[in-house]
């Protein structure tokens, strides 16, 4: 059961990030120079009045001067419309609809949380694709072919897991031009996150291969002369696939997380694209964090979903072990 529901939350949140120009009341790079910081609107059923309404609103607010303390205005009033302009709700110009508030360049942060978790996810996914694939095929060939071929393999894994990424990373920057495409950054980001990963994985599918390997089917498929590309294909890959699901719920969050800490460090993907990393870079000076503690909003949305995955691999790994 608490399995089932935490796939369901999982889903629910991808749905959201997935269906972000849907969901998004404005566009991510969407600039509302009046509204520089912005605090969250709070949306209302209840007039001042105390008269309820079906439909919620928000007010109006505006920057108090000189202190440049926001104030609510109830006489200008703004019902949320739903499901208009190929938006799931929206209010009317002049109200705006800044559920997360916004930075410092008025852009809503809300949006740009959705739309930051797509390229998160996308970085997540993709270098545990490149992971898990060089882990399959070198954990393959070490446990199936053994001997020089398996020591060459895992002598290399242990120097992958010996050189210092995060230097490599930034000599790897400092080596490219200061003016890089985003999408080079997301693919140079990934590239080494996911290449990095390889190791673990490809240790595990070696120990189940070689167990497969002196197993008794494939052992008598071997004596009808099966050869070593059928018995990978049709006996030993088979029985590697738990282990590839199990490794992708672990390293999905950590790729996230990867993506999340070398974007916040200025080393991945940067404007004008959002990923959750470079949205929390935001709130890297102390004042700003202060005064406008919404800007953390992406790494609140970060936690569920890691935990959601985490939680998924715990029960993966109890379900094998049993």
């Amino acid at each position: 059961m608490k399995l089932r529901l935490t796939i369901g939350i999982l889903a629910v949140l991808h749905l959201a990030i997935f269906l972000a120009p849907w969901l998004a009341p404005y566009d991510y790079a969407a600039q509302n120079r009046d509204y520089p910081y912005a605090p969250p609107v709070r949306v209302h059923f209840f007039d001042p009045a105390g008269q309820f309404h079906l439909r919620p609103f928000v007010y109006g607010f505006r920057q108090q001067l000189p202190d440049g303390r926001w104030v609510q205005d109830s006489s200008q009033v703004y019902p949320i419309h739903f499901l208009s302009n190929g938006h799931a709700f929206e209010v009317e110009p002049p109200g705006v609809l800044f559920l997360f508030g916004t930075d410092g360049l008025g852009r809503d942060l809300f949006s740009r949380v959705l739309y930051g978790g797509r390229l998160s996810l996308l970085a997540g996914f993709v270098a545990t694709l490149l992971s898990l694939v060089l882990g399959l095929v070198l954990g393959t060939l070490a446990g199936f072919h053994g001997g020089w071929v398996d020591r060459l393999i895992m002598r290399g894994g242990e120097l992958f897991l010996a050189l210092p990424w995060l230097y490599f990373l930034l000599a790897a920057r400092a080596f490219l031009p200061l003016h890089i495409s985003p999408v080079q950054s997301f693919l140079l980001l990934v590239a080494i996150i996911g290449t990095v990963g390889w190791v673990r994985p490809a240790r595990i599918i070696r120990g189940v291969v070689l167990s497969a390997r002196e197993s008794g089917f494939v052992q008598a498929a071997r004596g009808f002369g099966a050869s070593s590309a059928y018995l990978i294909r049709r006996h030993i890959l088979p029985l590697t696939w738990p282990v590839v699901l199990t490794q992708a719920t672990v390293l999905i969050p950590q790729y996230i997380l990867a993506e999340v800490t070398l974007s916040f460090l200025g080393l991945g993907v940067g404007e004008p694209l959002p990923s959750w990393g470079n949205l929390l870079a935001d709130a890297r000076q102390y004042h700003t964090l202060v005064e406008h503690a919404w800007m953390l909003a992406p790494g609140f949305a970060a936690i569920p979903l890691l935990l959601c995955y985490l939680t998924i691999a715990d029960a993966f790994v109890d379900r094998q072990a049993e």
